[in-house]
């Protein structure tokens, strides 16, 4: 089985590009703290290169900028490209499959209000038409503070973990 879950911080603004096919892609970076620390007190972080595509490439290249926390599950995946120079470079990215907003409304975190219902989402927000124009404008979803709530059992996250 392949499956990752990330819970971390995008580095940098996402930008959408188009392949030739006209298949929305956007690649991007989440930094990830290490959950144990050094014995100075810092911790080490992890970079982690990720890839979406189609509208979840356009929801997360519009949303989210540098800073905001995101939720992603998905595969990793390794491929392989020749350079300019000749040599043969590897990559490893995370393939988003699903995604969620973690930052909480009235925060300067971005302002995302976090999904209740993450099965049945891709994202917090329902995507509607205005005004007979072609823009698109998000509407915060309702949501559940406990977003475990349908296991059964509630869960506790230590915050200090995402610092």
């Amino acid at each position: 089985m392949n499956k990752v879950v990330l819970l971390g911080r995008i580095t940098a603004k996402p930008e959408l590009r188009y392949t030739p096919s006209n298949m929305g892609y956007t690649r991007f970076s989440v930094a990830i703290n290490r959950r144990i620390a050094r014995q100075d007190g810092t911790r080490e972080t992890d970079f982690i290169n990720c890839v979406a595509w189609g509208k979840q490439a356009e929801i997360i290249a519009r949303y989210f900028d540098k800073g905001n926390q995101i939720c992603i599950d998905g595969s990793i995946r390794t491929g392989s490209y020749t350079a300019q120079d000749g040599t043969k470079r590897y990559t490893t990215d995370v393939n988003v499959e699903n995604f969620d907003f973690v930052d909480k409304k009235g925060t300067n975190d971005g302002g995302f209000v976090p999904s209740g219902d993450s099965q049945t989402q891709t994202t917090p927000y329902d995507f509607q038409t205005t005004n007979n124009d072609s823009t698109t404008t998000p509407t915060p979803a309702p949501t559940n503070n406990d977003p475990f709530a349908d296991f059964g059992e509630s869960v506790s996250i230590d915050e200090n973990f995402l610092d």
